[in-house]
């Protein structure tokens, strides 16, 4: 370290320094290399002799520390520090309000352009005319480089900043002139910040100024531009994917914010309904639900019904009751929300279209797969025709629902080049771990496993399934979602013992997560139920069917897709048993359910078909099975296609089973 302290003083004054001089500046400079950086640049651009240099210096520390510097900063470093400062008032004071203003920002660097004039009046008269005059600026800017006190990169054109120098600007301030600094760096940063980080370009500014936003202490400000800015970070952080850093940036401001203005301020309730929806990406829904209700009536309270917060905490309650498993209630909900929305902001309104979606995700869970489809489709051509300026994740979640829509009405193929479509946009848009596009991989798996396509099904499947698990843990309910499709891969390529372990494993964690009565958890209970029979247990497949059965006809009702489903393995669990009689009771009256939820050509009605068919001919009824099979036989064809791994099984005889997916909440 010696050596390389010499080397650095003789190469930084290439004239006017022996290795001598250098070993003896070194040496009272404690060989700090911020100290040396700065000594050096001193000599440098001064001409100071070594001897001056260290007179000085010897005359700084005692001073500096009379005045109370932190004692955890090495003297020496705080001489030379404050020998560069000096100077630097001398030559060119103005350079000095530059520095302080570059000390309230993080240590990381500071985006060049950020420094430029604004509207606003909290920025001091002589910062705005610095900031106004390109020329004096570049000036101050090359001096500070200069002086060792900042690090300029010319190509990145970012100005940086060491902590230590920060520190020990702000601890020359005074408490009030401290809060004037802070507010014109607020003031910069609310001015540098793009409307919206809905591409690129914008993602990469927010990207920029995201690591200023606590060292600037913003949570702070009690002014709308400050505040509006804090809420569009939380906004970009909600667009990047980065809900666990949105959620500790949302319960800051609204501590603080509430703090300074009160519970029913603007900015504190917007704050709260951003706070809210990130609780529930993070699966916390009971939490959610209790403090949408509280925002839902403060909202209409203090805003009024018609206001963009109001109608945006009832899209709120909305998805917090299909997190609570209340389909039919959100469904009933969120029609009415669909209608406030329309009247207030218009039919084609950012927030109107992701209204009509939740509306079409609450038919699909409430078995209307046709009008989920196209009200899915509806809202894809609204975006396209008028949403050019939304944010990527929303295209992707118009596509990627539009894509699962078209999968439950039964149409495969197309489902997956559309879910192709949208995972590739999604991963050049997004990135591969961004939670959209996770999303969109987890059901472009299942599609390609409905297709036949399982060698592609199982490698996203578990890319997927690995993905979740490094980004949220095994506990997050986009987790479990990746780990039930995974094990419905491993049943269909034959990995049995593989996929029973990983589903039990899901259905005790969906359990802890959503509660014993959701319709997910019977739905993932019946998933392992179905590996059980496929692994020669019909008779514990039997127990746990009835169980999630009774759940869900008493969350549900019986002609819900997800009931009916399970009636159709309960059925083969029978079948299995030798109690044929009951299955093919169970069977017709599944059927004829069905038929009328679905249609004559839906796949799960030929699921059930098909394994009635078998169960008539096991009970002598041979007659209505080999009708009934003409009139499937057709149908399994044009639905599938001959070669469809659906239509062979048909085909050869083969039992055909129901599985659950779990769904977007």
């Amino acid at each position: 370290p010696d050596t390389e302290s010499v080397e650095f003083l003789k190469k930084r004054i290439p004239r006017g320094i022996s290795r001598a001089e250098a070993e003896e500046l070194a040496e009272a400079l404690g060989h700090l290399p911020l100290a040396l950086e700065q000594a050096g640049a001193l000599r440098s651009e001064t001409g100071m002799s070594n001897r001056e240099y260290l007179a000085l210096l010897a005359e700084q520390p005692a001073s500096l520390l009379r005045e109370g510097k932190p004692s955890e900063y090495p003297a020496p470093m705080t001489a030379a520090w404050q020998l560069s400062v000096t100077k630097l008032r001398e030559d060119l004071p103005e350079a000095m309000d530059l520095l302080r203003c570059c000390a309230f920002f993080g240590p990381e660097p500071i985006p060049r352009d950020v420094f430029f004039p604004t509207v606003e009046g909290s920025v001091r008269p002589e910062v705005l005319e610095l900031l106004s005059n390109p020329i004096r600026l570049s000036k101050a800017i090359g001096q500070l480089a200069r002086y060792a006190l900042i690090r300029l990169d010319s190509s990145s054109r970012t100005i940086q900043v060491h902590r230590l120098i920060q520190t020990l600007i702000r601890a020359e301030l005074s408490t009030g002139e401290q809060r004037t600094v802070r507010e014109e760096v607020w003031e910069l940063l609310s001015a540098a910040a793009p409307p919206t980080a809905n591409d690129p370009a914008s993602q990469g500014r927010y990207l920029e100024l995201l690591p200023h936003v606590r060292p600037s202490g913003i949570a702070e400000s009690a002014g709308p531009r400050p505040r509006g800015f804090a809420l569009k970070i939380l906004s970009f952080l909600y667009t990047s994917g980065n809900y666990a850093m949105a959620e500790r940036y949302a319960r800051e401001f609204v501590e603080l914010w509430t703090e300074a203005s009160g519970p029913d301020d603007r900015h504190v309730l917007e704050a709260q309904l951003k706070y809210a929806n990130r609780l529930r990406e993070q699966g916390r829904y009971q939490e959610t639900y209790d403090l949408d209700k509280t925002l839902l009536e403060q909202t209409e309270r203090v805003l009024g019904p018609d206001d963009e917060l109001t109608l945006a905490a009832r899209s709120g309650i909305g998805a917090d009751l299909r997190a609570r498993g209340d389909f039919r209630g959100a469904l009933t909900h969120d029609e009415e929300t669909l209608r406030l929305h329309r009247e207030a902001l218009g039919p084609t309104d950012p927030a109107t279209l992701r209204a009509m979606y939740n509306l079409a995700i609450d038919l699909t869970l409430t078995s209307d797969f046709t009008a989920a489809r196209d009200l899915h489709e509806q809202i894809y051509m609204l975006h396209k025709r008028h949403g050019t300026a939304q944010a990527p994740q929303h295209l992707l979640m118009y596509l990627h629902g539009l894509a699962l829509a078209v999968r439950l009405v039964g149409d495969y193929t197309e489902a997956c080049d559309l879910g192709d479509d949208a995972l590739a946009y999604g991963r050049e848009q997004l990135g591969a771990d961004h939670p959209r596009t996770l999303r969109t991989q987890v059901d472009l798996a299942t599609s390609l496993r409905m297709n036949g396509d399982l060698e592609e099904a199982l490698e996203l499947a578990r890319d997927a399934h690995s993905r979740h698990l490094r980004e949220y843990g095994m506990d997050h309910p986009e987790t479990l979602a990746a780990a039930m499709c995974l094990a419905n891969t491993w049943r269909m390529t034959g990995e049995l013992a593989e996929a029973l372990q990983l589903a039990e494993d899901t259905d005790l964690r969906y359990d802890q997560i959503y509660g014993s009565d959701h319709p997910y958890n019977h739905g993932c209970t019946s998933n392992v139920a179905l590996l059980y029979r496929m692994l020669g247990d019909p008779t514990r497949a039997r127990q746990l069917n009835e169980v999630s059965l009774t759940g869900l006809e008493e969350k549900l009702g019986r002609d819900h897709h997800y009931a009916l489903g399970i009636t159709i393995n309960l059925a083969s669990d029978l079948a299995a048993l030798n109690d044929t009689k009951n299955a093919a009771r169970l069977g017709r009256g599944s059927l004829r359910r069905l038929r009328s939820l679905l249609g004559d050509e839906h796949p799960m009605v030929l699921t059930c078909s098909a394994n009635l068919i078998l169960d008539l001919r096991a009970v002598d009824e041979a007659e209505e099975a080999e009708r009934l099979f003409d009139q499937v036989k057709p149908l399994y064809t044009r639905v599938h296609g001959r070669e469809h791994q659906f239509t062979q099984a048909f085909l050869a005889g083969q039992r055909m089973n129901f599985d659950f997916d779990p769904r977007q909440l």
